[in-house]
């Protein structure tokens, strides 16, 4: 897959030459393509930003130079997706990271300054936002991006973990993780990991994820992808936190939909 990003700072993008994401590149399995934008601008002094009409703080990014840029990064012969990195776009989650995960190109445009000519939203396929706050520019939103969508390319994580066990990944908080010591500082490991049990072991990460939703997120249940016996292990969940049955209502409509799994399973 490749990711070419449009910046007036490339320099910002060294984090994605470490880690999994170098040895992912090293693999050829992503392509990272930076683009400095101000190259693309024909003043003499490589202006990208200019005075607001109508008065205003600040400094926006002018629409030549961005248009030349991309229209240069367009391809006719592969799947591209052009993405505008703005605090007004669809906030990014698991769910958008999947589905990107399937074009063979990303284009990122990263917007600087106090924001960038209307014109250029012309440009991108669509707007996404990685939260409801905002930053300097788009290039930290960028590299969040490559890096959620990169985890999700064939081979890119290798051996060392699967990303259908991460958090959001279900729709659910990921389980608690240990390793050793068994016992530090009398925090002790529980002992179910310590069994060798298989099948325990996954019913108590299920429980456990289960309860970290719960308690942390309780709205991500709304559309997780349940599985059969989920519902049990909420009651057992009850039954631990009396706390919890104060959220019954919130995921009494989860009964229904686990008994019509459990039904078409027995069938």
């Amino acid at each position: 897959m490749k990711f070419t990003i449009l910046t007036i700072f490339p320099e910002m993008f060294a984090p994605l030459q470490e880690s999994i994401l170098k040895r992912a590149q090293d693999a050829n399995l992503i392509q990272i393509k930076l683009v400095n934008f101000r190259d693309y601008a024909e003043s003499k002094h490589k202006n990208v930003d200019d005075i607001p009409y109508g008065g205003g703080m600040g400094m926006v990014l002018k629409p030549e130079p961005i248009h030349r840029a991309v229209r240069d990064s367009q391809r006719e012969d592969q799947r591209q997706r052009i993405i505008l990195l703005s605090p007004q776009g669809r906030v990014f989650d698991q769910r958008t990271a999947s589905r990107l995960a399937a074009y063979e190109e990303l284009v990122f445009i990263c917007g600087h300054y106090e924001g960038f000519d209307e014109r250029i939203r012309v440009l991108a396929d669509e707007e996404v936002s990685i939260g409801d706050f905002v930053l300097t520019g788009g290039e930290i939103a960028a590299m969040a991006i490559v890096d959620a969508v990169s985890r999700l390319i064939p081979g890119v994580l290798g051996k060392e973990s699967s990303s259908e066990e991460d958090s959001h990944s279900g729709g659910l908080l990921e389980y608690p993780q240990y390793t050793r010591p068994p016992d530090f500082e009398g925090m002790k490991v529980p002992e179910v990991l310590l069994s060798g049990h298989h099948k325990k072991i996954q019913e108590w990460r299920r429980k456990e994820s289960l309860r970290r939703t719960f308690l942390r997120r309780p709205e991500l249940l709304d559309e997780a992808q349940l599985q059969t016996g989920d519902w049990e292990l909420f009651e057992e969940l009850v039954l631990e936190y009396p706390e919890l049955a104060s959220y019954r209502s919130k995921w009494e409509h989860l009964k229904p939909r686990s008994a019509k799994i459990r039904k078409k399973k027995d069938s």
